[in-house]
């Protein structure tokens, strides 16, 4: 098996065991991103001498007999949005092009902390607020299984890397799709925690208010369902308890509002009849369902975008998402269009304070609510109507201020808005060959039945499956010199 195609946990333990070192998985996957990084733009800031350094030192340290961590030697890639020694923290911003940052973020020590070796960061849109990854600072970046389609985002760059094979495995973080939509979009595996879960220190940009904080969610984007259940054990706080998949019963939800296209609505229905024998399923719509996106929005929005101005100071001026808006139309603005109408829409869907009070007892007796309703079942579901659109269509179904988003949003909003852990497998095709997935929901305690049955959907399903039409021989030279 090629390297490319191996897990985390493949070449941890091929490390461990001596039949691979660590200085030649790194150099494969270096070797590979710069061949890739010109057609796919996934990757925005390298260490690659560091992680070559670093797996020399492994290297040594495991033939003295000293290896320690799970991901020891395990060249591996983070979200932009999380900080890394010594790397930029940008968010996609013209003005922050050269902010350094001289401290890990917590879940960047902890990946270190067992051995982790980080080959670089990943494109995201500006301030990861929109599920199309693009950014006047690093651009756009495409879907490795057809390059004019959206790779979605906001950790897009990480989806797109993954399923070309770029890293062992990587790390992105979820507020409203951010982890499930690239996972979906480029066919590979990702997992969102539950609330409260994972650390968001050192998180760009951090996330302030508790309303919005129960919804961010941070996890693997893999190879495979092992790895993300690996990563949850070192990122997260709790230590997940053992579930009996076999008293689980499965809701199928039939959501007839939303948009399916047929072909995902096809594997929902083939995943239902495949799994009749052995489990209990049932077509149900979970509680407060129909009216999670509109809480979802106005949560986003629930200080009408101030929080988010705070990082469009240029010079002590406070930018205009207005003036921005309509300058991106004709010439470079810092921050990109996207940003801009998030931010006008923030303004537009604040909720007022009767609005928000009602929304916290929601959430309060909602909380309760679909605790019992998940204590033993997992939801599969779509993550979105269809595969990878083009570039920009997934703008136009969200961002419309006709609130589209009611449409295209329910099957993401619902994970967010309650917290829930959620796991994102490729489970088919589209025609034209773009990669189509479902997510499986529970409650927070249950991620031990998520990824059981996540084993089960990858292993008669599609799974992971890497995207090759990049790969090069070994005697063609890789380009990307601005990576070097």
């Amino acid at each position: 098996m090629s390297i490319l195609d191996m897990d985390a946990s493949q070449i941890a333990e091929q490390i461990k065991t001596g039949k691979l070192t660590s200085e030649k998985a790194t150099a494969t996957y270096i070797n590979h991103l710069k061949a890739i990084n010109p057609s796919i733009n996934c990757l925005v800031e390298n260490r690659f001498k560091l992680a070559e350094k670093e797996a020399k030192e492994a290297d040594r340290l495991l033939k003295e007999g000293k290896t320690k961590g799970r991901l020891f030697g395990v060249p591996i890639s983070v979200k932009e949005c999380f900080n890394v020694e010594g790397m930029k923290t940008t968010g996609g911003l013209i003005h922050r092009k050269d902010h350094v940052v001289q401290e890990d973020a917590e879940v960047v020590k902890r990946l270190k902390s067992e051995g982790a070796i980080i080959l670089g960061k990943t494109n995201t849109p500006s301030l990861c607020y929109c599920q199309e990854t693009v950014n006047p600072l690093y651009g756009t970046t495409n879907n490795p299984w057809d390059v004019t389609c959206s790779s979605g985002g906001s950790s897009g760059g990480e989806g797109a890397l993954i399923s070309v094979g770029g890293a062992a495995v990587g790390i992105g973080a979820d507020i409203g799709g951010s982890i499930r939509i690239p996972s979906h979009f480029n066919g590979i595996i990702g997992f969102k925690s539950g609330n409260g879960q994972i650390s968001q220190e050192g998180n760009y940009p951090y996330i302030e208010y508790e309303e919005q904080q129960r919804m961010l969610g941070i996890g693997a984007m893999a190879k495979s369902v092992e790895d993300t259940r690996l990563i949850n054990g070192i990122l997260a706080d709790s230590k997940t308890r053992e579930n009996d998949l076999s008293s689980f019963e499965l809701i199928v939800p039939q959501f007839y509002p939303c948009p399916l296209g047929v072909e995902t609505g096809r594997l929902i229905r083939t995943i239902k009849e495949d799994f009749e024998t052995d489990f209990s399923i049932k077509t149900d719509e979970p509680p407060h369902f129909s009216d999670s996106t509109l809480i979802w929005q106005q949560l986003m929005s629930l200080d009408g975008g101030v929080a988010l101005r705070k990082h469009l100071l240029v010079n002590d001026k406070q930018l205009s998402p207005y003036v921005e808006f309509l300058r991106s139309k004709v010439s470079t603005s810092d921050i990109h269009a996207y940003l801009s109408w998030a931010m006008i829409g923030m303004r537009l869907f604040k909720p007022s304070r009767r609005r928000l009070n009602q929304i916290k007892e929601i959430l309060k007796t909602g909380d309760e609510r679909i605790g019992r309703y998940l204590d033993r079942r997992l939801i599969v579901m779509p993550v979105y109507h269809s595969p990878a659109p083009t570039h920009g269509t997934i703008y136009k179904e969200v961002f419309s201020i006709q609130k589209t988003f009611l449409r295209y949003l329910p099957y993401i909003s619902y994970g967010n808005v309650w917290g829930l852990p959620s796991l994102t497998i490729p489970v088919g095709e589209s025609a034209k060959g773009l990669p189509i997935a479902v997510q499986i929901m529970s409650a927070t305690g249950n991620e031990d039945a998520i990824f059981k049955f996540g084993e089960q959907l990858e292993k008669k399903y599609r799974g992971y499956q890497r995207c090759t039409k990049y790969d090069q021989s070994e005697d063609q030279k890789a380009p990307a010199a601005h990576l070097a």
